[in-house]
């Protein structure tokens, strides 16, 4: 009889934290899990190099699954660690501030390179990122291996999400979660809904997450103070409670200016909740779908405020497009990846890495 696989699986963040990346780590820990595997997770940011050898020594891990390549690669290059991490394989799975923004910062595409060349196998959750790697990295396409993406729900509290954000039956509630640093543009999309309130006074939001930079939230929290007639901030949601949160909004939103694919975008698609995000590369495909799919949300330009607030002031006015876009919201959840064909995926990508490693 085979020994179970264990996997130690490195993440910026991971729960009690509530972030994307928290979240991610932990479908993939529960999944394996019930797939029979030994699993630690590990948080990397702001975490000593030698923390991660210990747990290495300790747990004796056969695959390390290493998510964010620039948060958490740079460790595994760091000595002695890297040279104690030789022999282990590794699976890595970027991020999307790693291919979206990271790049156009001079030296990051040699780092990324180097990572890689230590990397076993390059886990991509996007298709869109799958080609964006093999580009990077022609020689080595073969390390490149598609999972798709599924979504989980950690339990089914209640959250009284229009209570909290003192909004009526009768008011129109725009719901965005993520946490409050510069990429998620959260303060763009208040002041844009600013502007949309002004227009349509039955406007209501709520913004839900962490503050994860100091300087922005600040900037953020000023902003809903002299807001709060119409917007409030919720720092935390638990996990257990987001299905329910996501149900008692009418749009919930992605302003994002990177993105790999969120869970956002999966979980509101999950709800049957029409979205308005950004469009950028990592968003087209949750909201378009393949070339002859009907659309679930209405994607903006980032850089142009004027086009979210006429395409959220669309969705205010219009009952029929909304009813639309809830329908396919629900048709593309039905088709959608289910957490044990994700597992099973990445069980294969660490098989994969294991057998290149060995050989």
């Amino acid at each position: 009889m085979m020994s179970p696989l264990r996997v130690l699986i490195l993440t910026p963040t991971a729960l009690p934290a509530i972030t994307g990346n928290a979240m991610t780590a932990e479908r993939w820990r529960q999944g394996l899990l019930r797939e029979g595997c030994q699993v630690e997770v590990l948080t990397t940011r702001d975490v000593e190099p030698s923390k991660i050898g210990q747990a290495v020594v300790r747990f004796r891990p056969d695959v390390i699954h290493m998510h964010h390549l620039f948060q958490s690669g740079a460790l595994l290059m760091a000595p002695p660690l890297a040279e104690q991490l030789q022999g282990i394989p590794v699976v890595a799975t970027p991020a999307g501030t790693d291919l979206n923004q990271d790049l156009r910062v001079v030296g990051k595409l040699e780092t990324l390179q180097a990572i890689c060349a230590r990397v076993t196998v390059i886990v991509v959750q996007n298709r869109s990122f799958a080609h964006l790697m093999e580009d990077l990295f022609p020689a080595e396409e073969r390390r490149v291996i598609y999972v798709p993406k599924s979504f989980l729900w950690l339990g089914d509290e209640t959250c009284a999400l229009r209570e909290e954000g003192q909004a009526g039956p009768n008011d129109f509630l725009f719901f965005l979660p993520a946490g409050i640093r510069p990429v998620k543009g959260n303060l763009e999309g208040l002041l844009a809904l600013e502007k949309v309130h002004e227009r349509r006074p039955q406007t209501r939001a709520i913004f839900a997450g962490p503050a994860l930079d100091r300087d922005y939230s600040a900037r953020f929290q000023e902003e809903i103070r002299r807001l709060r007639s119409f917007a409030c901030w919720l720092p935390a949601i638990s996990p257990p409670a987001m299905r329910s949160a996501y149900q008692a909004a009418d749009i919930v939103m992605n302003t994002s200016f990177s993105e790999g694919l969120s869970n956002v975008l999966i979980e509101a698609i999950a709800s049957g909740k029409p979205l308005l995000a950004a469009d950028i590369e990592g968003n087209r495909w949750p909201i378009q779908g393949n070339i002859g799919d009907r659309p679930c949300g209405l994607l903006y330009d980032p850089k142009n405020m004027d086009d979210f607030i006429a395409k959220a002031i669309r969705l205010i006015d219009d009952d029929a497009l909304r009813s639309a876009l809830a329908r396919t919201c629900r048709d593309r959840a039905a088709a959608w990846p289910s957490p044990k064909m994700e597992i099973n995926s990445l069980m294969a990508a660490y098989r994969q890495a294991i057998n290149l490693t060995n050989t």
